[in-house]
């Protein structure tokens, strides 16, 4: 088990351009845009700018800070990503062009290659302990959490957690993979 701590992750510039994301881990290590089995990352969206394409990506997002967005997605398609802690699933090939509903966002995301690996993400609320043995990764998304004796804060991302106490109040994104 080892914990990511959020002051600790580099902020770079989206695959396009138009935005930043905090990578939080990427499998293989060390692999590009282009070749990822699977990433994670929390990226910041503070402008009515469109999301990276991603042909033969899973992708999952979730609202962690802020007001969210509405997605319209290939130009038919709405989805209103307003609610905290909601994972939303869809295509990476997408187009998706988003509209700010107040101020500046931040989300967690999830990129799983198609025919590759699977993936999903499970919220979970405490106060709650829980055996880590099936999640590959957890990210306290509010509150305070004890991982593996651990104590981590908001924004922190326990990879391969053996157990996990989430205290009150606190809310966790379980990230499995297959």
């Amino acid at each position: 088990m080892s914990i990511v701590r959020f002051d600790a992750l580099k902020a770079v510039p989206w695959k396009n351009g138009l935005g930043i994301t905090r990578e939080i881990v990427v499998e293989p290590p060390g692999a590009t845009m282009d070749d990822f089995l699977w990433r994670v990352s929390i990226a910041d969206v503070d402008t009515a700018s469109p999301f990276s394409v991603f042909a033969g990506v899973d992708r999952t997002i979730v609202l962690l800070e802020g007001d969210g967005f509405t997605m319209t997605l290939d130009g038919e398609r709405q989805h209103a990503l307003t609610t905290a802690c909601e994972p939303f699933a869809f295509a990476g090939e997408s187009r998706v062009d988003v509209r700010l509903a107040g101020g500046a966002t931040r989300d967690f995301n999830l990129m799983v290659r198609r025919g590759h690996a699977s993936g999903r993400i499970d919220v979970v609320r405490g106060p709650v302990t829980m055996d880590g043995s099936n999640i590959a990764l957890l990210h306290v998304a509010r509150g305070e959490a004890t991982i593996d004796g651990e104590a981590c804060a908001q924004g922190d991302t326990a990879i391969a957690p053996r157990s996990v106490t989430l205290r009150d109040n606190a809310t966790a994104l379980l990230i499995r993979i297959a």
